[in-house]
């Protein structure tokens, strides 16, 4: 995640979580006013990476590579809501109430 959802992201998070620095996609370098005490909710963790690919093991990509070719790749998913519901799955996840990953379907 980039510089101009940190906050939002953040907020996201429940408590014990991590939220990892990674990317620039944003093109947006600096963040105004960054506050740390008021941006970091309790218990939340802020790092981040800056290295390349080349820092990154190939044989760990590779294992959920084959993992998601062969089915077997897990990710944890909270609540499924429709489009009709995207309101509610907003409110949900600013709240921290989801418990995996939220999805949304058309």
């Amino acid at each position: 995640m980039g510089a101009d959802v940190l906050k939002d992201t953040l907020r996201a998070v429940k408590p014990g979580g991590t939220v990892c620095f990674t990317g620039m996609l944003s093109d947006q370098w600096t963040i105004p006013d960054f506050y740390p005490m008021d941006w970091l909710p309790n218990g939340v963790r802020l790092t981040a990476y800056s290295g390349g690919s080349a820092d990154l093991p190939a044989a760990v990509l590779q294992d959920f590579l084959d993992a998601v070719a062969a089915g077997t790749a897990t990710i944890p998913v909270g609540t499924v809501y429709g489009i009709d519901d995207i309101v509610r799955a907003h409110r949900d996840m600013e709240a921290g109430t989801v418990g995996g990953k939220g999805v949304v379907l058309p």
